[in-house]
């Protein structure tokens, strides 16, 4: 297998990877988000999922399969921090291990949205980002996630019920 360097010095002369970069990268780093505490941590999923995409399919039509590979990459680093995470607690028994989320709001508007968001349900919440940020179709979504786009759809429904319920007064 190719290292990541040598893949990417494989596909920076392809315009069709530049364009697709450019315009996809901050809505997969947005969906990355939803696994990771930090923006760093969504961006190393993105790269390393856009190197494991371009290592197998090299085609940037199927949007679907770009984010199924960001949400594998966004598992096997939870994977990763969680077996990491059991060895520490194993060989430190007096340190608890707790992560509050931390949001980069602006206004209190914008962490009324994003608590409401963190409270949905998970595969409500993925749709939901998939959807609105970044402007999937349901099949896509469905492609993405193994899932029908029936069920795609209806998890955003419930979503969008969800939040209306949580954020406007009754």
């Amino acid at each position: 297998m190719k290292d990541r360097e040598e893949v990417m010095e494989d596909v920076t002369d392809h315009q069709n990877w530049k364009t697709c970069f450019t315009q996809l990268a901050p809505g997969l780093v947005l969906f990355a988000r939803q696994w990771v505490r930090t923006s760093a941590d969504a961006e190393d999923i993105v790269q390393e999922a856009f190197v494991r995409f371009w290592r197998t399919k090299r085609d940037v039509a199927n949007k679907g399969l770009l984010y199924a590979t960001v949400r594998t990459v966004a598992l096997d680093l939870i994977r990763k921090d969680s077996r990491r995470a059991r060895r520490e607690v194993e060989a430190s028994w007096d340190t608890p291990q707790a992560f509050e989320p931390q949001f980069e709001g602006v206004d209190d508007s914008q962490l009324l949205l994003a608590g409401a968001i963190n409270r949905l349900p998970h595969e409500q919440r993925e749709v939901l980002v998939m959807k609105i940020w970044n402007d999937l179709t349901f099949a896509e979504i469905g492609e993405g996630l193994g899932i029908s786009q029936n069920t795609a759809a209806s998890r955003y429904r419930y979503a969008l019920a969800a939040l209306k319920k949580d954020l406007l007064p009754q």
